[in-house]
């Protein structure tokens, strides 16, 4: 069985087109997203429309649940620039979303944590900065989860980690954005996505970037209000302003 992972996509559709061009050269079985589907001043209501379409496995993300079932005036800016450009079609899709997913009996999909939508699985939160969770510390937040194979998003941080005995956890990085301040920073404006496939009954994982036309991206942001995204959009690496995750 293989798998194609995406997550915190963030109204980037141009790099989700990318990014499911590449998916396809590797012929999964099936594509899951981890949520965080939307927010972002980017195209929202097209990635929304184009998620419908596909169909794919969907958990929510913090934002979407933000975005989709809190009310508009106590909304960040960007959740709320989300919002007020969303059909009410792609309102209800998002808010349908479900906190958590089993696949194939033994494939659990979750955002943070599998009963928490705003949790670091493979993290802690060090207020300007992430450090890597230990093994006690997953556990006790994976409760009586046991899925051998757990995937997460929110950090935007591509991650494998693999527990004593059969689980395998993993965060396949952010498709749409690559750089918040003091919290995640990978280096280079690429997509990313990632692949498992069992065989033989034991998970493999490769992590892929992908390139897209951020340049575009960019300008959007900037066209829809939010400049601060320009940088991180362009380069990977954050600027002080752009809001925190």
């Amino acid at each position: 069985m293989r798998l194609a992972i995406v997550s915190d996509i963030h109204g980037n559709l141009r790099a989700l087109e990318a990014v499911y061009a590449h998916i396809r050269q590797n012929a999964p079985d099936v594509i899951v997203n981890l949520g965080d589907c939307l927010s972002g001043p980017l195209w929202p209501e097209e990635t929304a429309q184009y998620l419908i379409a596909e169909g794919w496995p969907t958990v929510h993300g913090n934002h979407d649940r933000t975005v989709a079932r809190t009310p508009a005036d106590t909304m960040e800016p960007v959740d709320r620039f989300t919002h007020e450009t969303l059909s009410a079609g792609s309102l209800a899709w998002l808010s349908g979303l479900p906190l958590r997913a089993a696949l194939d009996g033994d494939i659990l999909l979750c955002h943070g944590s599998p009963t928490d939508d705003e949790t670091f699985l493979l993290e802690e939160d060090g207020d300007t900065h992430f450090f890597p969770s230990n093994e006690a510390q997953i556990r006790a937040k994976l409760g009586d989860f046991d899925a051998s194979l757990v995937l997460c998003g929110h950090t935007h941080t591509p991650r494998v980690v693999s527990l004593s005995g059969r689980q395998v956890i993993v965060n396949p990085g952010s498709v749409g954005v690559q750089a918040f301040p003091g919290l995640t920073v990978t280096g280079s404006p690429h997509a990313r996505y990632a692949l498992a496939t069992r065989t033989n009954g034991t998970w493999s994982v490769s992590h892929h970037t992908v390139g897209y036309d951020w340049a575009a991206a960019a300008d959007r942001a900037v066209a829809c209000g939010s400049p601060d995204w320009r940088h991180g959009l362009l380069t990977g690496y954050a600027a002080r302003s752009i809001q925190s995750q």
